[in-house]
């Protein structure tokens, strides 16, 4: 497979469709000496099945286990650290990867719980945890989602699962784009496979899952999420940090002088959500600098307030995020806005907290 590439592969048999898809790829020549200490990154941001929208499916992650031991390959990890206010071994027991692991005789780390390490990269010193930085072959095998801040996410951005939970918040604080673009070049990619089965396209912590029975791989990080851009029907300026990444020189963008080499085709057109229904809520927010998972929580809680017709004549925005802290204001979401008049404390609330902390809100009103 070379860089300018990227293979489609569509069904229902995911474990089959992985091992035809890496087959295709020829991932074991890619990876070349058997003794390579190969990383797996799944998504698992909050503990909930795949067929929610949220997470890696677990077929996929077996069919690329299988593929590695078959062709000799035995230093193995699967990696991850699930967002704030979530525990990664929860996520691994409720998405079956404890299972997994034991079952294929590989390592699982929790980079929750994993000590981290500074590194330049390319201009901007970032944290990154131990795990990441001790192999020798990175797969990321993300979930290709919306999200309610950054538009996508898919591979460029699965990487923040291997951050510290402090350095997760401070890229935040930072705007997003600018820290994930400079992580391109402090944790290596060397391999993407992409879960595209049924990633919620609206909400990163799923529970709108769109099913779109595809898997798709690319050598490319940058080249890959130009790909989703393109599916989503967004360009690549919409997702700034895309464009930082390839000026740093992770990759390339350039969608014109790829190569998408279908195996097969989809026996249905996949129809994409209204994804202006996000950006309507979002105005409905004031966010300065906030965690994915507290902002990941509120956008779907509006959403079943909007869907029973509770949010016409809602009477102002909701505050939410870190550059709130001490401040004073009327309604906020989660700790960071503990000094409002009226305020909803966590870090983070979740999602059925605040639609109820929103619904008796408006009551009172």
């Amino acid at each position: 497979m070379k860089k300018d590439e990227i293979f489609v592969i569509y069904g229902t048999e995911y474990k089959k469709m992985t091992i035809e898809l890496l087959e295709a790829c020829k991932l074991a020549n890619m990876i070349g000496d058997r003794r390579k200490r190969i990383g797996i990154k799944p998504n698992l941001v909050s503990p909930s099945e795949a067929s929610y929208g949220a997470t890696t499916h677990p077929e996929v992650v077996e069919g690329l286990l299988q593929y590695l031991k078959e062709h000799g390959f035995s230093e193995i990890t699967i990696m991850e650290g699930s967002w704030i206010g979530a525990k990664t071994k929860e996520a691994f027991k409720t998405c079956g990867y404890d299972t997994l692991a034991k079952r294929y005789g590989v390592a699982l780390v929790d980079a929750q719980k994993e000590k981290s390490v500074t590194v330049d990269c390319k201009g901007m010193e970032l944290h990154l945890c131990n795990c990441a930085l001790q192999v020798d072959y990175m797969i990321n095998v993300p979930v290709m989602k919306g999200h309610c801040q950054t538009r996508i996410t898919c591979a460029l951005k699965n990487m923040k699962g291997l951050l510290p939970n402090t350095e997760k918040r401070r890229f935040h604080t930072m705007g997003l784009h600018k820290p994930i673009g400079h992580l391109s070049m402090g944790i290596r990619q060397d391999f993407i496979l992409v879960d595209s089965i049924c990633g919620d396209l609206s909400f990163e912590d799923g529970g709108n899952p769109t099913q779109m029975n595809r898997l798709f791989a690319a050598a490319d990080p940058v080249l890959c999420d130009a790909y989703v851009c393109r599916l989503l029907q967004y360009q690549t300026e919409e997702v700034p940090y895309i464009g930082l990444a390839e000026k740093l020189g992770a990759g390339s963008s350039d969608m014109d002088k790829a190569l998408v080499r279908e195996l097969n085709m989809p026996e249905h057109m996949i129809k994409l959500p209204d994804k202006e229904r996000v950006m309507k809520l979002r105005e409905m927010t004031e966010d300065v600098d906030s965690c994915s998972a507290c902002y990941g929580y509120l956008l779907p809680a509006l959403d079943m307030l909007e869907k029973e017709g509770l949010l016409k004549d809602f009477p102002e925005k909701i505050c939410i995020g870190q550059g709130f802290r001490g401040k004073s204001g009327k309604l906020g979401i989660g700790n960071c806005t503990k000094d409002f008049q009226y305020t909803l404390k966590g870090c983070p609330p979740t999602e059925q907290e605040m639609y109820q902390f929103l619904k008796n809100y408006l009551k009172e009103e």
